[in-house]
């Protein structure tokens, strides 16, 4: 029997028979998820945590420090440190244990009642064995996966809520086998002897293949007979059921396992440089070891008279094999055991920051965001591809329809029904047999469960919203479903109760994608009823429904078009011949002990065959609130968002359209459908930049294609199928990747995992995952990190996911507020790490080549063993949990500031040898300033200051100082905490030290403090404060000059954010009495010291896309154009004549000559759109959003008029719109304005020169990506021998020619392409940038042909 139960291939149980079933030894229904207990905690956890390679290192180095030969410290520097990381990683595993032991206890001593020997007995759950029959009772909790025997309902029927199973609340139905339904009291039950024979156990919880064996007939057994674990009894008083598997066999207890570890790229990368780290230790243990063999042998031999070796050492080799193993333990700090506690610490505290962000909290359904792990933080500010379900997570799931007041018509219509077109009531109610026979379907073909609370008060419970939905909507139309039994099913027709024989279900599933119902009316008459997917529906009509079908198929496409949720309704009438041959093999594949769920599937194939199509159903399902804003600031911080649906084509790209994914002046939406590999291959294959260029030669250059244009990919669930095989799966991926929006629709989960782990695979970037359903769970387990929405599909994607919330709005702040922050501190915290330790290890490296390699510490052994735990642990811990660098307002402002994480700027190899160069210059210092300075040094008493303990103080407190003062700069954030922190460190500091070298403990510990009043008499010295002084300057003020130039010459985004966050704070003046604003007083410098002067321009022009006040830009412009232009003139001086062509009505235009080598003064207007230089930022944003920029007196009459309604669409969309601006004293325009979203920069125009013509820029738009450059704008008065037609494309004279477009930015002038139109010409100029300041410059969406031409003349028409 131990052998049968080891490799248990079929569960055999027999009713009422402890004694029989015990010799399978079947596990027991005690559960225990808990890890340890009071006798195994102390040895297991241990050995967990040694499994650790940190821990085991350490352990490796106290077992060396035993050793007097080696070790100059003494054990407690290396085991207090150990025990205390220890100490609290096994609080917090005990805590978590001891919540588990808890748990399992509650569970296990719950009461049920147990049927032994023909008595019903109260028995604890843990005490429930395989083959008890056990009584259930209403609202009660099901103790183990019972086989449902009988049942106080009618046919042995009972209703389940399966919330603790898949998170579904709607009730669902089971029912016993029929043979053991009137089993109905105790001693019937009692005497029940069958027997199970079943599958063993497994995690499947939508299956059950078994057997009953009783009185020599055979019963099949499936899942509608099974009551599994951790369901709930409703609305059934009482019911009977056989234990099958108990404890940790039940399908819950399978379905527990631990979730895939995942870990986090900074992980990864630290693991690394703790290996390069233990390389470098060893690196200099070696050439230390090998001093100290040269010395022994040139030096130490001098000295063996009064100098011996220590025993066992007999020569310099052995000597330096000791020293090795000695600076090794000196130098171990450089990697503090302290390092992976404190990043556990963090991340903690950053979960209990999203758990209790109030912005996410959802009031509607009382739920908050939750970090479900404390893992995967910092990769949150990471992500660069998302991908999303549409149903529950953009969408509502919620069904609606528009109103009708159906009251008159039907008593029994549900109140918040609304619907709109009164027509088809109208048919309804004058009989119209189409109508009747459409909506009595609707009351037939579903699972919802009926519930009347009271006359005609009738409460549905479907499995879906949109089956509820359906049901719902027949109500309303006259035809109302009451209730179900296993045999029937009752309505209520137009007013009249009808009863319908239910001969068979023919259920729903993702690959049947339909479900059937087979009834006998009370007339005798047999018919199928069938709706489900358009696509595998239609496919299965009589060839005479073509007609019909065509208008359906149009009204889908009209359907899908608006965002609906479409399903297709036919019938089939069945004679009773067809009814019979079908129903016996619908038997036999029941009752098949192999492959039944593919006799199954056949069967029903056979049977929804040739059926009459009646119409079609459409369900709105509408987005949730804030999507379309969510999807357009995560696609400004260069985050791609992938939808993965099951939905039709039209539906999902509609949906699409409306969360604004696709826009209208995308160059292309690539639609793939193949349905074998050749085709998808050639379409892949057609989507390509050569085909891209076609479309768009008149408005841009091949080179700046790949960088200006914006594409979409739609792909359907066939076509994706073949585009992840092996041989396409590449191609796939450097298409979709090159679209800006990608849609995959009719999908199922398998794919969606798939297309997760395909880009993970090439694409090497963090992913992430986001759903509401079950059919998500893969997609969420697949991707790095998983989001769940508790919506109206129950919380299995909340149960597998990382972070969960409930709406799909509160995504942008978990990534660009929480993530963001999280990596910003996580770097800087890791950053400071090891730039702390380096500067307080090599300091003994250097001492070694003084002190004979002897492995002689600096520090005395209190200071290091308190270094990392009291001195320097809380500072850097405060500003790990607290720092940020911009609020979370102007994180979500500014969604550009997230692009660092996505590049992993802020930590890398290169940052992180940073940070070890500044710690080892940091060392060289603070060890070789105060050697200098004290080697000659004398007291006031004439007493040198060269010795030991005083080199020892001085280094110490230079050293506690100097990175107390290098964390207060890195601080960004302060609060209350990080000053008690960093102050209360360096205060504990000089505490700590005088007590260690007081009197007190000196009297009681005579042989450990030997050093009495040194730290006293040290510090009362001038010389060393001095000294201490010295080397803190040299120590910081590289720093600080570094970062003061790094800010003003080349600042990042975040340094601009918090630079026009001060301004915007400062600008407001208190109003005098006659309301008018006072002068403004101060500077701006004082408020932001390290980005006064130039800082933001340049970024401004690189293309980032930011938001500035009016004032910031108009000091802006005012600093900068009169050098820009000086710069221009003695570059390229101007000396030409621009003649002004007639206007159409014949009348000169009001723009001036320009004049022989002027150039027209720069506007400085910060905004074409007006308002004060005080308005607040937010007034301006306001403005932005409403106001019309207002064009020059060059545009045209009618270009004028159609301004406002273009430039509205263009900002609403996204694109850039240029407008001239009109300078200051006078009419003429005084350049071109470069316009970035809602920032705004003059610069002057420039003329270029070929051999006909002399083309002038007037109004201009540029894009910069990377390194391409791309200007659209209005030319300028055309020479008198310049054709009138299309200009051809020309290049300049030079193309070496190279011209600057703003302070910083170089730009090399490649192609010309001109477009001729009424008002002038359209030129596209293509370029290189040579020279820019910012390394990373964001792309922008280039404007379409027609939007170029609209603004310039809205009257043309090509």
């Amino acid at each position: 029997m131990l052998c049968l139960v080891s490799s248990e291939e079929e569960r055999r149980v027999r009713a009422n028979d402890r004694e029989y079933n015990e010799k399978f030894q079947y596990a027991s229904n005690c559960i225990m998820t808990s890890k340890y207990n009071i006798v195994t905690f102390l040895p297991v956890n241990l050995f967990e945590q040694f499994q650790e390679v940190a821990n085991t290192y350490f352990l490796f180095l106290l077992i060396l420090q035993l050793i007097p030969q080696i070790s100059s410290l003494s054990w407690f520097t290396t085991i207090v440190p150990l025990a205390l990381v220890l100490s609290i990683t096994a609080v917090k595993d005990a805590t978590d244990d001891y919540f588990r032991h808890k748990s399992d206890n509650q569970v296990n001593n719950r009461q049920s009642q147990v049927l032994i020997r023909g008595l019903l007995q109260n028995e604890k759950w843990m005490n429930v064995r395989v083959g008890d029959v056990t009584k259930l009772e209403n609202n009660q909790f099901v103790s183990a996966d019972l086989l449902l025997l009988s049942s106080s309902e009618p046919h042995g029927l009972c209703y389940i809520e399966t919330a603790e199973l898949d998170g579904e609340t709607n009730m669902k139905v089971r029912q016993s086998v029929s043979v053991t339904s009137e089993l109905g009291n105790q001693n019937n039950l009692a005497s029940f002897d069958g027997e199970v024979v079943c599958e063993p156990p497994n995690n499947k919880l939508d299956r059950f293949c078994g057997t009953l064996y009783w009185r020599d007939k055979k019963y099949t057994l499936t899942n509608q007979n099974m009551l599994l674990r951790g369901c709930v009894l409703r609305n059934t008083e009482a019911c009977y059921g056989l234990v099958i598997f108990a404890g940790p066999d039940t399908k819950l207890m399978q379905n527990s396992g631990r979730t895939k570890f995942k870990r986090t790229s900074i992980d990864r990368l630290m693991n690394t440089l703790v290996l390069w780290i233990f390389g470098f230790l060893v690196c200099m243990g070696v050439i230390l070891a090998v001093g100290n063999a040269v010395w022994e042998r040139e030096v130490g031999s001098l000295f063996q008279s009064y100098l011996p070796w220590d025993p066992p050492v007999d020569n310099f080799l052995f000597s330096a094999f000791l020293a090795f193993w000695s600076y090794v333990i000196i130098l171990n700090t450089v990697v503090p055991i302290s390092l992976y506690v404190s990043v556990e610490v963090i991340r903690l505290g950053h979960s209990y920051f999203i758990n209790w962000d109030q912005e996410m909290f959802c009031s509607q359904c009382n739920t908050a965001a939750e970090a479900r792990t404390t893992t995967l933080n910092e990769e949150l500010g990471q992500v660069e591809y998302i991908f999303s379900d549409k149903t529950g997570t953009l969408t509502q799931n919620i069904m609606s329809f528009n109103k009708l007041d159906f009251t008159p018509f039907n008593p029994l219509a549900d109140p918040d029904f609304c619907f709109y077109d009164d027509t088809l009531l109208e048919s309804v109610k004058v009989g119209d047999a189409h109508a009747h026979t459409f909506f009595r379907l609707l009351s037939l073909c579903h699972t919802v469960m009926s519930e009347e609370k009271s006359e005609g008060e009738l409460v549905y419970k479907a499995q879906s919203p949109d089956e509820g939905a359906l049901v719902t909507a027949a109500r309303n139309f006259g035809f109302v479903f009451r209730s179900r039994t296993p045999g029937t099913i009752t309505t209520t027709e137009m007013g009249r109760p009808v009863t319908y024989t239910l001969l068979a279900i023919l259920d729903f599933n993702n690959i049947r994608k339909r479900m059937s119902v087979i009834v006998r009316n009370p007339e005798g008459r047999i018919r199928l009823y069938c709706k489900g997917a358009d696509t595998v529906l239609l496919e299965r009509l009589h060839p005479c429904n073509q007609e019909l079908m065509n208008v359906t198929s149009d009204h889908l496409n009209e359907y899908a078009a608006d965002g609906l949720r479409t399903l297709v309704l036919a019938y089939r009438d069945l004679s009773e011949d067809e009814w019979e041959a079908w129903s016996e093999s619908h038997r036999c594949a029941e009752k098949a002990a192999s492959c039944r769920e593919d006799r199954m599937a056949a069967a029903y194939e056979q049977i929804e065959q040739d059926m009459m199509l009646l119409g079609a159903t459409a369900i709105e399902d509408k987005l949730q609130e804030g999507v379309p804003e969510t999807i357009a600031v995560l696609s400004l911080a260069n985050i791609k968002i992938w939808v993965l649906t099951g939905d039709k084509q039209e539906t999902a790209v509609n949906i699409g359209y409306s969360c604004k994914m696709l826009t209208d002046d995308m160059t292309e939406v690539f639609i793939i459908s193949g349905h074998t590999v050749q085709s998808v291959r050639q379409e892949l294959g057609s989507v390509s930049l050569s085909d891209c260029q076609s479309v768009c030669l008149s408005v841009c250059l091949s080179v700046c294609l790949s960088v200006c244009l914006s594409f979409a990919l739609v792909i359907n669930g066939h076509s994706l199928a073949h585009a992840l095989e092996a041989d396409m799966e590449t191609e796939f991926v450097s298409t979709a990747c090159a679209c800006k929006a990608v849609i995959c629709c009719r999908v199922t989960p398998l794919q969606k995992a798939q297309v997760v782990d395909v880009i993970k695979k090439h694409k090497k970037v963090v992913t992430l995952a986001i759903g509401d359903g079950a059919n998500d769970v893969s997609m969420i387990k697949s991707a790095h990190i998983g989001v769940g929405i508790s919506g109206q599909e129950g919380i299995q994607a909340v149960l597998a996911s990382d972070y969960s919330f409930s709406q799909f709005r509160f995504l942008q702040r978990l990534l660009l507020v929480h993530g963001r922050w999280s990596y910003l501190r996580m770097c800087r915290f890791l950053c400071y790490f090891f730039y702390k330790n380096f500067a307080f290890t090599m300091v003994h490296f250097w001492f070694g080549f003084f002190c004979g390699f002897s492995a002689q510490t600096v520090y005395d052994q209190y200071f290091i063993t308190l270094y990392n735990i009291v001195y320097t642990s809380l500072p850097v811990l405060a500003m790990g949990i607290f720092d940020q660098d911009v609020p979370d307002q102007r994180s979500l402002e500014y969604p550009k500031l997230y692009e660092p994480g996505q590049l992993n700027l802020l930590f890398n190899k290169r940052e992180f040898f940073i940070c070890i160069a500044q710690g080892i210059y940091t060392s060289v210092v603070l060890f070789f300033v105060p050697c200098a300075v004290l080697s000659d040094a004398t007291q006031s008493t004439g007493v040198p200051l060269a010795d030991y303990q005083t080199f020892a103080v001085t280094t110490a407190t230079a050293l506690v100082i100097v990175v107390s003062v290098q964390i207060a700069l890195d601080t960004g954030f302060w609060t209350v905490i990080n000053h008690v922190c960093v102050w209360g460190s360096l205060g504990s500091f000089f505490s700590i030290m005088f007590a260690l070298h007081s009197q007190t403990l000196f009297k009681i510990f005579p042989n450990q403090f030997h050093f009495v009043g040194s730290a006293q008499s040290t510090l009362l010295q001038p010389v060393v404060w001095l000294t201490i002084a010295l080397a803190t300057a040299i120590c910081i003020v590289p720093v600080l000059a570094f970062r003061f130039l790094k800010v003003d010459l080349k600042p990042q985004l975040s340094d601009t954010v918090r630079y026009t966050q001060l301004v915007r704070q400062k600008k407001r003046k208190p109003v005098g009495r006659n309301g008018r604003l006072g002068a403004r007083g101060g500077s701006r410098r004082s408020g932001y010291a390290f980005a006064h002067q130039e800082g933001f321009g340049e970024l401004i022009t690189s293309g980032k896309n930011m938001r500035l006040s009016t004032m910031a830009l108009a000091t802006f412009a005012s600093r900068h154009s009169s050098s820009w232009i000086d710069t221009l003139r003695r570059k390229k001086p101007t000396h030409t004549h621009c003649h002004t062509p007639p206007s159409a009505s014949g009348a000169s235009s009001p723009a001036r000559s320009c004049v022989s080598g002027s150039v027209a003064p720069l506007s400085n207007s910060s905004s074409v759109l007006g308002g004060s230089q005080d308005t607040p930022i937010e007034e301006v944003t306001a403005q932005h959003t409403q106001t019309v920029p207002t064009l020059s007196t060059q545009t045209p009459p009618a270009a004028e008029a159609a301004a406002p309604q273009g430039s509205a669409q263009a900002v609403s969309a996204g694109v850039l719109t240029s407008a001239a601006v009109r300078p200051h004293g006078g009419d003429s325009p005084g350049g071109w304005t470069i316009t970035l979203g809602a920032v705004q920069v003059s610069c002057c125009y420039t003329c270029i020169n070929n051999s006909t013509s002399k083309i002038m820029l007037i109004d201009t738009t540029f894009l910069l990506s990377n390194r391409k450059l791309c200007l659209v704008g209005r030319l300028g008065p055309l020479h008198p021998t310049a054709p009138a037609h299309p200009l051809s494309p020309w290049k300049p004279a030079r193309l070496s020619e190279t011209f600057r477009m703003n302070r910083g930015i170089t730009c090399s002038l490649l192609s010309i392409t001109c477009l001729h139109t009424h008002a002038g010409c359209v030129a596209c100029f293509a370029g290189e940038i040579l020279r820019h300041r910012e390394q990373t410059v964001s792309s922008l969406r280039f404007p379409t042909e027609a939007s170029i031409i609209s603004q310039i003349n809205p009257n043309h028409r090509q």
